[in-house]
């Protein structure tokens, strides 16, 4: 970007909350399903039909508000936002216009050691729509009307953000506070979290907003931040053309890495809201809010801390861990069964984020083997059943298939040798077959003993033990 620009940017966050039922109905939430399966006359909008609000969608709001820094609305009501789209059959969603439930909060995030604030302007509760399945080969487009009715807080930021680190950096944030209140499962891939970007640009020094367009349905980080570097970029050279920024509404082609314009931007009168006449005002008492404050469990900042303490783990391995809280219940479980918290932090941060970001797992509640397999394993190599360089290999071996860490030790044979006599008769071998190696270590060159110890471990087939390794070959040596 040029840096005599400056980019704002706000988001729009939609969460599916994670209830058993639908929002007005008792149809499931449940993803996936045949399409038009887990829908009724009520979801799909049939006339003469009246729905009744889902009381868990107002408390899981409302606690999304209150760990958000939110004011709690007493009194709200439901809205209906008109428009035609076919996955939205009956022409108007049901959403909150002008008191929805929770307003004027904020999250703290931290970009490149800087601390900052993003305002919340509102989050408000409303209904999902269906899904359109666009063929490319015969251009047909069915609809499904599975989603239609799922309960969705939608959460606006204020137009804060200034670039992409900081826009991930808060979606990070919003992300973790949904699975600490465990309100939404917060798989992207299946689009129950996802954003649109409102993004416009401006020379700096000016205090007018320019023209902004909104980008729709970004499912992922890294489409994210692509989409915005790409209509940052669009916009100044549209600018610098002489050309004029439209206020539309985009989508995002992640294969192609492009944007492009669907429609032009609605303002809110053109949805020409009206209050919902079939559901009765949201009405909250001063007990029920405290009620839900006194439910807000445990947040990623507090068992940060606490890990810091009870753990003593440096805080970026806190910090890392906590920050899903899938990774931090994973951790636990993984501790207590091995009671070494700093080596079970080494291998999340390290070869379980690796595999998982290789293989494009949403989270760690995707891996095959369990909290406590990854405790036994590094039980095994405590106890000196196995090596670290054979714990790779039986790692690799549970995370593509899920075995039990001391099956594959069994099925495979790769109980380490202790055995000082065995490891004894390789070690002179390999001494004898390489004296070179022998020459440049009585020359004073240390680092000989790493080829000879390399060797040996190759004979070995990785199983004997280092520290015997090493030990001996010095021993063997220095008797030359």
């Amino acid at each position: 970007m040029r840096e005599d620009y400056e980019v704002i940017i706000g988001l729009e966050v939609h969460a599916e909350l994670s209830t058993k039922t639908k929002i007005y109905c008792s149809c499931t939430t449940e993803f996936g399903g045949d399409p038009n399966t887990h829908c009724c006359p009520i979801c799909t909008g049939m006339p003469g039909v009246l729905p009744v609000l889902n009381e868990k969608v107002v408390e899981y709001a409302v606690k999304m508000g209150i760990a958000t820094n939110c004011e709690i609305a007493k009194f709200s009501k439901q809205d209906r936002k008109n428009y035609f789209y076919p996955d939205l059959p009956k022409a108007f969603q049901t959403s909150q216009y002008d008191l929805p439930l929770c307003e004027h909060g904020y999250v703290e995030i931290s970009v490149n050691g800087k601390n900052k604030k993003i305002g919340i302007t509102r989050i408000h509760i409303e209904e999902d729509a269906g899904k359109l399945i666009h063929d490319a080969y015969t251009g047909d487009t069915l609809v499904d009307m599975n989603r239609c009715a799922v309960p969705l807080i939608e959460i606006v930021s204020e137009p804060d953000i200034r670039n992409a680190d900081e826009a991930i950096a808060y979606m990070q944030a919003l992300k973790s506070t949904l699975e600490y209140l465990e309100i939404c499962d917060c798989k992207m891939q299946e689009g129950s979290l996802r954003c649109d970007v409102n993004l416009s640009v401006r020379k700096k020094g000016e205090t007018k907003f320019g023209t902004r367009t909104e980008t729709k349905n970004l499912n992922s980080f890294k489409a994210i931040a692509r989409s915005i570097e790409f209509e940052t970029n669009r916009q100044i050279k549209e600018l610098e053309n002489g050309g004029t920024i439209y206020q539309e509404t985009r989508r995002w082609d992640d294969d192609k890495g492009v944007g492009y314009a669907m429609r032009s931007k609605e303002d809110a009168h053109d949805y020409r809201y009206f209050p919902e006449p079939d559901l009765a005002p949201i009405i909250l008492s001063e007990e029920y809010v405290e009620k839900m404050k006194a439910e807000i469990p445990e947040m990623q900042f507090a068992r940060k801390q606490r890990y810091i303490n009870e753990y003593s783990l440096p805080e970026y391995d806190a910090d890392q861990i906590t920050s899903s809280k899938y990774m931090a219940d994973f951790f636990e479980k993984a501790e207590a069964k091995c009671k070494n918290a700093k080596i079970v932090s080494n291998w999340l941060m390290g070869d379980i984020s690796r595999k998982i970001n290789e293989s494009e797992m949403n989270d760690i509640r995707d891996v095959k083997f369990t909290a406590e397999d990854l405790g036994e394993l590094i039980i095994l190599i405590d106890k000196g059943t196995i090596s670290s360089a054979i714990a790779k290999k039986v790692f690799d071996e549970m995370f593509e298939t899920g075995k039990k860490p001391e099956d594959i030790v069994k099925e495979k044979g790769l109980v380490q040798i202790t055995d000082e006599n065995a490891i004894k008769e390789i070690v002179v071998k390999v001494i004898g077959e390489n004296p070179q190696s022998v020459a440049d270590y009585k020359a004073g060159k240390d680092k000989a003993i790493g080829f000879i110890v390399g060797q040996v471990m190759k004979a070995s087939k990785g199983k004997a033990n280092p520290g015997i390794v090493n030990k001996l070959i010095i021993e063997e040596l220095n008797d030359k």
